[in-house]
């Protein structure tokens, strides 16, 4: 992946990871697509996007309106003349244990980590295989390959989403296009606070945006498909063998992983 010259719609990128992204794929010479719903934050963003590439711009969407999010990709491939890349990274947070979720409440979750994602990405990869090349990134979670407790549906939607990717790159192996999954670990983001959650079972230090972000723009550089970013987690957990280990023995593993909540839960 060039990225000096590409056209790269990058979602969730009024704050946290995408914001950092946003900036540091402008500095590297790529405009930038913005898309978020908070409008004076992506303003923020594309200023300093333009400081690097004017012709960056922002589309205002709530994407848990599933056309909405098909239109706004759909419009950004019309806007720059196609797209080097789609970066899917717009995510929400539900952290509610799992007897006191409604139905809607996940649904709503999927709608913005799962289903957005995929019609978004859905929307650009026929063009992009008519023009020969492309790129799209799936950010997922660590929550996305091991479970995390009061997390179901948040989980559920990750699991999806790394899912599809998985899926998406086996089909299109012997294709100009390339599909990339992130992993994100405990990353210093706004998820951690968002109002109606309950507390995380997590209390340990966090990666900086920025850090997690130069990992990004180093994967999309790469020729691989599967990143954990940070690949090892503050205080030294090594974010694969998490992962690995849960394949392994998918029981010892949950129970371990309801072992660490309860003691989380009691301190």
């Amino acid at each position: 992946m060039q990225l000096d010259g590409a056209s790269i719609l990058v979602t969730g990128s009024s704050s946290g990871i995408g914001a950092s992204l946003a900036r540091q794929l402008a500095a590297e010479g790529a405009t930038v697509g913005l898309v978020a719903r908070r409008r004076e934050r992506l303003e923020e963003v594309l200023a300093d996007c333009r400081e690097h590439t004017p012709g960056s711009r922002f589309w205002v969407a709530d994407l848990g309106d599933l056309d909405r999010a098909e239109a706004v990709a759909q419009e950004a491939w019309e806007a720059f003349s196609g797209l080097d890349s789609l970066v899917n990274n717009a995510g929400m947070p539900k952290r509610w244990p799992i007897a006191d979720l409604e139905p809607e409440v996940v649904e709503a979750v999927m709608r913005v980590n799962f289903f957005s994602p995929m019609r978004m990405g859905q929307a650009v990869l026929r063009p992009m295989l008519e023009l020969g090349h492309g790129q799209i990134v799936n950010v997922s979670s660590t929550g996305g390959r091991i479970p995390i407790a009061h997390e179901a549906a948040y989980c559920a939607a990750k699991y999806a989403l790394a899912g599809w990717s998985d899926t998406a790159a086996l089909d299109l192996a012997h294709t100009p296009i390339e599909i990339k999954l992130i992993l994100p670990g405990p990353i210093d983001t706004e998820i951690w606070d968002v109002p109606g959650n309950v507390e995380t079972v997590y209390h340990g230090e966090l990666v900086a945006p920025d850090d997690c972000a130069a990992g990004i723009v180093a994967a999309m550089r790469s020729e691989g498909y599967e990143y954990f970013v940070p690949p090892v987690f503050p205080g030294g957990i090594d974010a694969k063998e998490l992962a690995v280990n849960k394949a392994q023995d998918a029981g010892a593993f949950v129970q371990l992983m309801a072992d660490f909540a309860a003691a989380s839960a009691d301190r």
